[in-house]
């Protein structure tokens, strides 16, 4: 049955990737009869590798994006392939699972699981292994979830796509999945809906999912790049608590090194859809032979061996939160306390990063401190000024001094605009200066942030990420503020334009004298940018002070909890070694 509106309607069911790893539904008990045979197990030695990828080359339309990649996975075994945005990782993974786009195919090369190829299988028998000898693990559980069905109907929907019939086994099946992944009481997260969870939640109803058939392979698509810290950590620990229970190979998609030192046995690394370096964790993190592998191991923050910049004592206090309370309306008329008397100050010319889990409260401060919100109790001031006293135009006027940058640059940025004139657009709000003073304005600001002149003609769509958020960052400076809110700004970025940006943003706070509040759950990244901190928890201040003491000796147990889980922090002591 699809789902229907209140009226009872049908409506179109949206494709999702739950749906794509269980079909077809046709003769599902024929089709996982043969993935199960034991004889094609019993053939293969112990010894032998689950998947083989070689010589691999794939193309999308004309463009060939993956060329010459090969590795091997052995039962039990966990093999990262890391590498920023376009580098083929992704495009790897779905070839494995034969979920390439409809304008992608295979062009050459092998994939070999327990040694049989099925590079070449049609889709029908391709989605009689997903699920049952292969699964998947998808980055983003909001979209990979249907909203309008239950989760234990979700879970449910792959047994009975392969052949179970028994509703009572289903039931009873489902609940067992859930418990095993940690969502208790199961009983009620089966009865609930997506949107009723949290993400970490979600996540882990992904997994239980995609262990339902107990497959021999997982492939987990940067299955926690949206997740807090000690979120992703939960996570992690459960699928390596799962392929340690059941011999489970995992393909581990990921951008984070961290991540991937933490958690694989073997690295590959990709650019351009070539391989840079592959090998053990300990080699390739250790001793890297290509310049491309070097220079990730640099960016990454978690990894850095340069844990943060020296404390500035900075000047006068830019920002000062004082006692800080933001209730929102709740249910029933009953209030919801989102930050619940918090205070830091913010010194001219350094960086204060508020971190804390979803939910925290630090975005909600963050937006007092811009202005965007009245607070019901307490006192912020910026640069001398009272800002829950304004109204009107001196409002309006006080957005001078405090400008934000958010997480997606994408979004922020209007598609229609050109890059030109998205910059210019504040100085035609504030400053009504003459064309040409505007257009000189534009152009010295994009060089000074480092975008390239002949990107002022193009639209938001036509440039990176990082070049984005640049933009972002030039129509943020263009008015000349003195304090910038960065909320989550580098979060969404590669490790490598990660590092471009946060280079840029130390440069210009050195040049311009700039006051950042550094809104992030990166604590990596915070511990290389600021140089005061807030951890926060559920609207209330758990701990603050200087960047050094915070981290390297924690007073509260949240604090430590969140420090601990930092990616990277069990990775062999061999970084220093790195040229």
């Amino acid at each position: 049955m699809g789902p229907a509106d209140c009226r009872g309607a049908r409506l179109p069911r949206p494709r999702l990737v739950a749906d794509r790893l269980a079909r077809p539904r046709r003769r599902p008990r024929r089709a996982l009869g043969r993935a199960h045979r034991p004889r094609h197990r019993r053939t293969v030695p112990v010894t032998a590798p689950l998947l083989e990828v070689e010589d691999l080359a794939i193309r999308y339309d004309d463009r060939r994006v993956v060329q010459d990649v090969a590795f091997r996975i052995a039962p039990g075994e966990v093999l990262a392939l890391v590498g920023e945005s376009g580098s083929g990782k992704t495009t790897t993974a779905m070839a494995v699972l034969g979920l390439l786009p409809p304008n992608g195919r295979i062009e050459r090369g092998a994939v070999r699981l327990a040694g049989t190829d099925i590079a070449g299988w049609p889709e029908r028998r391709l989605a009689a292994l997903r699920g049952a000898r292969m699964s998947l693990v998808p980055q983003d559980p909001v979209t990979s979830l249907n909203p309008v069905r239950t989760v234990g109907a979700q879970v449910a929907e792959v047994l009975r796509i392969h052949g179970e019939r028994d509703e009572r086994r289903i039931r009873a099946r489902v609940i067992e999945l859930l418990e095993r992944v940690g969502l208790e009481p199961a009983a009620l997260r089966a009865s609930q809906y997506p949107h009723e969870l949290s993400g970490g939640m979600r996540q882990r109803v992904l997994i239980a999912i995609a262990v339902a058939l107990r497959p021999a392979l997982i492939v987990a698509d940067e299955p926690t790049s949206a997740l807090d810290v000690t979120v992703q950590r939960r996570i992690l620990d459960l699928l390596d608590e799962l392929r340690r229970q059941d011999g489970t190979a995992v393909l581990l998609v990921t951008h984070d090194l961290g991540v991937a030192a933490d958690r694989a046995d073997r690295i590959v690394v990709l650019r351009d859809g070539r391989i840079q370096e592959a090998g053990p964790v300990r080699q390739v993190l250790g001793a890297p032979r290509s310049a491309y592998a070097r220079q990730l191991l640099r960016d990454a923050p978690s990894l850095s061996t340069h844990r943060h910049r020296p404390a500035s004592a900075g000047g006068d206090i830019a920002v000062r939160v004082h006692g800080l309370v933001q209730d929102f309306p709740g249910r029933d008329g009953v209030p919801f306390r989102a930050v619940d008397g918090v205070g830091f100050e913010l010194r001219q010319g350094t960086t204060h990063a508020l971190v804390g889990e979803s939910g925290s409260g630090k975005t909600t401060t963050a937006r007092c401190v811009a202005g965007f919100l009245r607070p019901t109790a307490g006192e912020v001031t910026v640069c001398g000024t009272d800002v829950a006293a304004l109204r009107g135009e001196a409002l309006r006027q006080f957005r001078r001094q405090v400008q934000l940058v958010y997480q997606n640059p994408y979004a922020s940025l209007d598609p229609r605009q050109t890059v030109a004139r998205s910059v210019e657009e504040p100085l035609l709000n504030f400053e009504p200066v003459p064309a040409a003073e505007r257009r000189h304005r534009v152009e010295a600001m994009a060089e000074r942030v480092g975008l390239p002149r002949d990107l002022l003609a193009r639209q938001p769509r036509a440039l990176s990420g990082g070049q984005r958020q640049r933009v972002a960052i030039a129509r943020a400076l263009i008015l000349q503020p003195r304090v910038l809110v960065l909320d989550e700004a580098v979060s969404a970025l590669d490790v490598t334009v990660q590092a471009q940006i946060l280079a840029l943003l130390e440069e210009l706070q050195q040049s311009l004298g700039l006051s950042y509040l550094f809104v992030s759950h990166d604590l990596a990244v915070v511990r290389q940018i600021a140089d005061t901190v807030t951890v926060m928890r559920a609207g209330r201040v758990e701990e603050a002070g200087p960047v050094e003491p915070v981290f390297h000796a924690p007073r509260s147990d949240y604090a430590r909890e969140l420090i601990d889980a930092i990616p990277g922090r069990t990775a062999p002591q061999i970084l220093e070694s790195v040229p």
